[in-house]
């Protein structure tokens, strides 16, 4: 496939070098240009592009930017067919990103990011930490592989993107629509927990509203009064516990 990604951060740049290695085409396009890609882009073996050059003669573009920024792409989607598969692999954030009113609300994260894009999206790849995406993708046959959600309401489109899940080395689990996709949103049992299959179910079944939002910022306050003393696997430990 060829697929762009607009986001050369942890997770977009984690993507890029997966899917690459996996056959696929990359273009990779940031907010600084392409001149600022173009060490990480030989690297990851892709192409360093512009948003508006990634976004052209692709069959996927996978969004990795902060929540906030979605407000400033809807431009780059003037132009782009309706057949063309969107990712998005954000979270809403509210000290990083400013209050979002609807998403407060309850409104799914998934869905506000696709009002404003004027695009519908699949929700991937944001329910693991970048660590987990970076270093933590097993074979199929390996025992305890991760399992990571994978939400959408056009079938055919969720299915193409559960398969590149699967070719980033993690069981892809379908998670329902993307107005219940806030089920896999910060401060819900499946957000950055690294289940199993199994487990991953249960943890979505699991998910309250109304408390995830709290869970979200019980967890960043204790993240930010840690500093950077917590490991990986301090981060996945907490996450369970505050949302179990």
């Amino acid at each position: 496939m060829k697929i762009g990604i607009i986001g050369a951060g942890n997770i977009g740049a984690t993507l890029a070098r997966k899917l690459s290695s996996a056959g696929h085409e990359i273009k990779l396009a940031n907010s600084g240009g392409p001149e600022s890609l173009r060490e990480l882009a030989f690297e990851v073996e892709a192409t360093a592009a512009t948003k508006e050059e990634a976004v052209r003669g692709v069959d996927m573009i996978i969004l990795s930017v902060p929540f906030s920024a979605y407000r400033d792409l809807r431009h780059l989607f003037d132009d782009v067919p309706e057949d063309v598969i969107v990712v998005d692999t954000s979270n809403y954030y509210p000290f990083r990103d400013g209050v979002v009113p609807e998403v407060d609300k309850g409104k799914a994260e998934a869905v506000w990011a696709g009002e404003q894009i004027n695009r519908p999206v699949i929700k991937a790849w944001n329910a693991a930490l970048a660590t987990t995406l970076a270093e933590k993708g097993m074979r199929k046959s390996q025992r305890g592989r991760i399992a990571l959600p994978v939400a959408g309401d056009d079938l055919e489109s969720k299915l193409v993107v559960m398969k590149l899940v699967e070719e980033t080395g993690f069981d892809a689990f379908d998670a329902g629509s993307l107005a219940s996709s806030w089920r896999l949103q910060p401060g819900t049992p499946a957000y950055c927990t690294e289940l199993t299959t199994d487990q991953l179910e249960s943890a979505l079944e699991r998910a309250d509203q109304a408390r995830s939002a709290q869970h979200r910022e019980t967890l960043i306050k204790s993240f930010m009064e840690a500093g950077g003393s917590l490991s990986h696997g301090d981060i996945v430990t907490r996450n369970r516990a505050v949302t179990a």
